[in-house]
């Protein structure tokens, strides 16, 4: 299980982590099946399946979240294949977070 660190993903996969589908063995791509956008009280959520090419076994179910925080874009990634991670950014020209204090 590999974390990502900062890298989000709402669409896609990240394939090196994936060995093969536990159901056929088969290591081929892996389809987006499911997804669906929600919007819960201005939290974007977004969730899909990961899905054997083959034999359309579902490898892992992903959840992609997206919100604003005071002055911050907020990610977050859940998922067995992808990995965990978490992210923020902000909506400001200059991160206040990265500007070095004048003492």
């Amino acid at each position: 299980f590999h974390f990502q660190g900062s890298t989000c993903l709402e669409n896609g996969s990240y394939l090196l982590n994936y060995v093969g589908c536990a159901k056929c063995n088969q290591r081929d791509f892996v389809m987006i099946d499911n997804r669906v956008t929600e919007d819960d009280d201005g939290e974007e959520i977004v969730t899909y399946d990961h899905v054997c090419k083959n034999c359309h076994h579902i490898v892992a179910r992903h959840e992609y979240t997206f919100s604003v925080v005071d002055e911050y874009q907020e990610y977050t990634m859940l998922c067995m294949l992808c990995g965990k991670a978490e992210d923020s950014i902000s909506v400001l020209p200059d991160d206040p977070r990265q500007t070095a204090p004048l003492f």
